[in-house]
């Protein structure tokens, strides 16, 4: 496959159903001011919903579990940041809601082998299906979040550059964009999201 320099394929979409598309999702209300969404009002992708202080991470799973989410997926280490599945468990009892947490650790700027990518994407095909709400994190909200989402967009479609090219659409509208001008941050996440479609069986091939 020629692989191209993954941050050249940030271009934009080009069809007025595209452009309407991308609008309907910036206007939905986000818990979390520095996510997406990847599926209006089903799956939301961003950053740590915790904060060093316990009180506001309070408030941030509040917001989380009062707009519906009830599945959370982290891609942090442990010790990379503070926990916040106390918290979110002791929300969830008082709100009774039922939540799911699934953690699957990769490296701050680094790459899951395949098997575990599989295991990722299949988790959040899995909670979608049974009509959960999806909650998907790393730290930062940008590496390996958006290497996730870019295979999760294979998966369901997407050619590789055309999976870069929405995932660049979609974290546009992120305030911390302006600073961290890309999503994912590396050529070999970009690269990983490129190639997707050679290690996933799952992947659909319409390739757009």
């Amino acid at each position: 496959m020629n692989i191209p320099n993954s941050f050249d394929c940030a271009g934009t979409f080009s069809t007025e159903f595209a452009r309407r598309f991308l609008n309907s999702m910036n206007e939905l209300t986000r818990p979390i001011p520095e996510s997406y969404w990847v599926e209006p009002g089903r799956f939301l992708a961003g950053e740590y919903p915790g904060k060093f202080m316990t009180e506001t991470t309070r408030q941030r799973i509040d917001a989380l579990l009062n707009a519906g989410f009830n599945t959370f997926i982290d891609l942090t280490k442990p010790n990379e940041t503070i926990p916040y599945i106390r918290i979110l468990h002791e929300q969830a009892e008082y709100y009774g809601i039922e939540v799911q947490y699934h953690s699957y650790p990769i490296g701050d700027f680094g790459l899951p082998t395949p098997e575990k990518m599989m295991q990722i994407l299949d988790t959040l095909d899995r909670s979608l299906l049974q009509g959960g709400k999806v909650y998907l994190h790393c730290w930062g909200g940008i590496g390996r979040t958006g290497t996730t989402v870019g295979c999760f967009l294979v998966r369901h479609g997407k050619s590789g550059e055309g999976a870069l090219r929405q995932l660049a659409e979609l974290w546009k509208t992120v305030p911390k964009s302006q600073i961290h001008l890309h999503s994912p941050e590396t050529r070999a996440q970009a690269d990983l999201i490129l190639r997707w479609s050679e290690y996933d069986s799952n992947a659909e091939n319409n390739l757009k």
